[in-house]
Parts: structure tokens; sequence; C-alpha cells
């Protein structure tokens, strides 16, 4: 949703807007009146160039305002849970940490789905939500698979723990995952491409997990990383 009628329309029509992006400088009365109406919802709002409100306008008419509508309804992490309970396996979910790039998430969804996670966690905050981008990305897994959304990843982790889950994250100074014993209730924690896992939620993980590697390269795509290690989860849990 591109101009301010629009935007704020939408928000009091209580349109499920997922983020909410403001021209710098921007401080007149419909700007306000939209940045109130965004604080009343949690919306995540950021502030951001002209420039960059040009390059992510697709009617070439934002007035200093783009808002970013969910593609699709969030999930409860009780809803996971159920998801769980009902297929009569141990919890298996999948959480992201900072992945601000959707073609990842939906990637990531898709590899959820196929791998047979009950469900992906995602911040509130510093994270890329459920866009229309994330949809066609998954596939049509989005459909299949729920996405919980948590204003704090740090203290859901915590929340699981007390609910039996362990935590496992992906960092290359890990232990190879192939030494580790993935299987029970189990996080499986993938940082965004470059900066990782942050420091706060890799200390509340039980085991750090490396991905052997010989070729020149020593990184991977954020939801290359996902998959490889989801599918060592799967094969330990296939193989009893």
């Amino acid at each position: 949703m591109e101009g301010r009628n629009a935007v704020i329309e939408a928000l009091r029509a209580g349109r499920p807007v997922d983020r909410l992006y403001v021209q710098d400088g921007c401080r007149d009365g419909a700007v306000l009146t939209i940045r109130r109406e965004a604080a009343k919802r949690d919306i995540v709002t950021r502030f951001v160039t002209k420039a960059r409100l040009d390059q992510m306008s697709e009617t070439g008419h934002h007035q200093g305002v783009i808002a970013h509508a969910a593609a699709y309804h969030y999930s409860e992490l009780d809803e996971l849970f159920r998801r769980a309970e009902e297929r009569g396996e141990d919890p298996f979910f999948i959480l992201l940490d900072n992945i601000e790039d959707p073609h990842n998430l939906g990637a990531i969804i898709r590899t959820a789905n196929t791998v047979g996670a009950q469900g992906v966690i995602i911040p509130k905050d510093r994270a890329a939500g459920l866009t229309a981008t994330v949809a066609r990305t998954s596939a049509g897994a989005l459909n299949f698979t729920p996405v919980a959304r948590v204003t704090n990843l740090v203290g859901t982790i915590e929340e699981l723990k007390t609910r039996g889950l362990w935590f496992v994250c992906a960092d290359m100074d890990g232990e190879p995952m192939t030494r580790l014993k993935l299987k029970g209730p189990i996080g499986l924690v993938i940082g965004a491409e470059g900066s990782g896992v942050s420091h706060l939620v890799r200390e509340k993980c039980d085991m750090i997990a490396s991905i052997p590697m010989r070729g020149e390269i020593e990184s991977l795509n954020a939801s290359v990383a996902c998959g490889v290690l989801a599918y060592e989860i799967l094969r330990q849990r296939t193989d009893g």
C-alpha cells in the first residue's frame, strides 16, 4: 500500500500490516496520524530516505509512506506444539535470527515443510515478514507450515526450553553437525548471512553446529545452510 490516505484507511480498517516505511523528516499531520495508528497496533515502523522509498514504490506516488501488508496470518506457538502432538512427533521448530531477505524466508519455509518441521518462528523486528514475495518463494509451503512471530527471540527460546526443547544454532566455528546428537524436541536457529546468529541468541543455544565444507567458499546462503542442517536433523530423527 502506498500513499497517505491508502495507508491511513488500511490501518483504521484493521488490515494486517507487517511493516511501515516512512520518509525521514516527514512530520506533518497526516504522517503523525499514520505513526500513531501504527503504534496502537504495535506495527514496526522504519524511517528511510526518499530514494529508498522511490526504489520500493510501484506506483511512483508513495507520498513518503509505504506499508507492507502481511500475506498470511501469523500463528501462535501453541499451534506449533499442537501440530507436533497431532503427528505424534517430537517438536521440531526452525527459528530465524535477523533474516531480512524475503526470498530467504520463503525458501526456509519451504524447507521447513519438506523436512517435517512443525513451524517457523521469526522475530517481529529486524526480520522479513509474511509478504507476497515470501508466499511466492515458499512455492505453496506457507499454506501448510505455520509461522509464529514473537517480540523477543531470546525470551522465546527461554520459554520453549521450559516446554522441553533444546537448541542448536548454525555457526562455522561450531562442532561438525554429524558429530552432534540432533534428536528429540529441537529448535534449529539460523542467523543472517554475514552477521550470523546474534551473541545473545547464541548464548541460549545448547549446541553450535558447523557444516563441513571442502571448497574455497567459506559460507553458505542462510536458506541453504538451513536446508543442510534441517536435513541432518531429519536423517537422525528418521534413523532413530
